[in-house]
C-alpha cells in the first residue's frame, strides 16, 4: 500500500499538474489515517451539480460569482471558525467541508474547486496575512475575501498590506507601494505550504514533535533541502530522540547557512547531538 507521504509526493510532483483541492486534502490523511479521500470530493461534486442547475445557459463570470458566493457563504454556511481558529481541523478540508468552518486559505481551496468545476477561474492570492482570491474579468481583476466573498477595493487592500511593508512610515507615505505584485496567482505549490506552515506553527507552539515531524516531511517534499525546513525537521528530530537523524538535518542547515543567527547555538547542540549517537552506538 502507498504510504500518504508518497499519494501526496505523486500529486504534487509534477509542477504544472498539481490537483490542488486533491493533494490539500491528502495533508488530513496524517491527522485522519482512515480518511475516505472519495468522500469530500463527492460532495464538492453534488455541491457543484446544484450549483450549475441554478446557472443560466449564458451566464457571464459576474453572474456565476454573484450565484456561487450566495450559494458558498449564505445557503451551505462556509463561514471562518471564530472560536477556535486555531483548530488543526481548519486546515483538513474533510473537516471543512463537514463543519462549514475553516480559515482563510481552506475556505478559499474548498471554493476554488467548486468555482472551477462550474467554470470560472478563480486563483489563489498568497496576500500578506490573510490569503485571499482573485477572478480576473474584462475590466481588471476582482479581489475576493474568502471568507465572506466580499469583493476588496484598491483602498482596503493597500489598508490589509500596510502593516506588513518593511519599510518605514515615511518611506512608505514618500514612495507609493505597487500592490500587483502582492495580487500575482499563487501556484498550488505556494499554496499548499502557506497551508502546511499554518498547521507548522500549531503544532510547534504545542509541542507535538511527531506530528511536527509528519508534517516537515510534507514540506520537505515541496520545498527539497530548503535550510529552514531541514533544521525544523532536526529540531522534531532531537525532541523524538533521533539524534542522527537531528544531526544529520541541523549540519546541512549550517553548511547552507554558516553565518546565521542561531547558527552557534546550533553548532552546541550539533556536540551534544554527537554524543548522544555514540551512546547510542
Amino acid at each position: 500500500m502507498i504510504s500518504s507521504l508518497n499519494y501526496f509526493t505523486t500529486l504534487v510532483q509534477e509542477a504544472n499538474n498539481v490537483p490542488l483541492f486533491e493533494a490539500a486534502l491528502a495533508i488530513a490523511q496524517d491527522a485522519y489515517p482512515a480518511l475516505d479521500l472519495n468522500a469530500p470530493q463527492v460532495t464538492m461534486d453534488r455541491f457543484a451539480y446544484t450549483l450549475r442547475q441554478r446557472m443560466p445557459a449564458e451566464a457571464s463570470q459576474i453572474k456565476k460569482l454573484q450565484l456561487l458566493n450566495q450559494f458558498f457563504f449564505k445557503e451551505l454556511g462556509f463561514s471562518v471558525n471564530v472560536n477556535n481558529y486555531y483548530d488543526p481541523d481548519n486546515s483538513y478540508l474533510q473537516c471543512v467541508i463537514n463543519k462549514r468552518r475553516g480559515i482563510p486559505i481552506s475556505l478559499a481551496i474548498v471554493y476554488m474547486e467548486l468555482a472551477q468545476q462550474i467554470g470560472l477561474p478563480i486563483q489563489g492570492v498568497s496576500f500578506p496575512g490573510h490569503f485571499l482570491m482573485k477572478l480576473s474579468v474584462t475590466s481588471g481583476d476582482i479581489v475576493i475575501d474568502p471568507l465572506n466573498g466580499i469583493s476588496l477595493t484598491h483602498e482596503q487592500l493597500e489598508e490589509r498590506l500596510e502593516p506588513y511593508l518593511r519599510t518605514s512610515p515615511l518611506q512608505s507615505r514618500e514612495k507609493k507601494v505597487s500592490l500587483q505584485p502582492y495580487l500575482q496567482g499563487a501556484h498550488p505549490h505556494e499554496i499548499l505550504v502557506r497551508m502546511l506552515h499554518n498547521l507548522k506553527v500549531v503544532f510547534m507552539q504545542s509541542q507535538q514533535w511527531q506530528k511536527l515531524l509528519t508534517l516537515q516531511q510534507r514540506l520537505l517534499v515541496l520545498l527539497p533541502n530548503d535550510a529552514i525546513e531541514l533544521r525544523d525537521r532536526g529540531a522534531a528530530y532531537a525532541h523524538l530522540d533521533c539524534p542522527q537523524a537531528a544531526l544529520d538535518d541541523i549540519e546541512s542547515y549550517l553548511m547552507q547557512r554558516p553565518h546565521a543567527e542561531d547558527a552557534v547555538t546550533l553548532r552546541e547542540q550539533s556536540k551534544e547531538l554527537r554524543k548522544a549517537c555514540k551512546r547510542l552506538n
